[in-house]
């Protein structure tokens, strides 16, 4: 990684693409069908009471919007080089991708999934993102999709971490 100075911009595009993922779950998506949403998000879910909003892409443009906001949050928090911005994208990718296979293959990850992670916050629900979880090839594309587009937006940012 090549500086120590976060790149801000990087970090703000990042937060609001990952906003953006969760307008799809509050307004085209039931609240229980996302762990981080479950309980609160009944009180402010707009599923079912406005049209939907997103259409087909909102299917995959959680997918897409995760692995392109977590690669420039971690790129601009860690102030990246292109080599390092390069690796950061691949190293989301594979996470990304790997998820996703392991829904398809799940019996694979259950097994190895240690019996301690449950009562444990976001770890507990672990097993029931293999074992609920659906695998979709369009989620696989718009991983890399996220992926090609997050190292663009790198590169073009990279020089503007002071114009925040």
């Amino acid at each position: 990684m090549h500086s120590t100075r976060a790149n801000k911009l990087q970090i703000l595009i990042g937060l609001a693409t990952l906003l953006i993922g969760l307008f799809v779950y509050l307004i085209d998506r039931p609240s229980d069908t996302a762990y981080f949403l479950a309980g609160w998000a009944k009180d402010i879910s707009l599923h079912g009471k406005i049209p939907n909003m997103f259409g087909h892409i909102g299917s995959s443009l959680p997918a897409f919007a995760h692995v392109f906001s977590f690669i420039l949050i971690t790129a601009g928090i860690l102030g990246s080089s292109k080599r390092g911005c390069l690796f950061i994208c691949i190293f989301w990718l594979l996470i990304d991708g790997a998820f996703e296979i392991g829904q398809k293959y799940s019996s694979i990850p259950l097994k190895m999934i240690p019996d301690w992670f449950d009562g444990i916050p976001f770890l507990e629900n672990t097993a029931n993102f293999f074992r609920l979880g659906t695998f979709d090839y369009l989620d696989l594309v718009a991983f890399l999709l996220g992926t090609v587009f997050a190292y663009i937006i790198l590169t073009i940012t990279m020089e503007r971490r002071n114009s925040l």
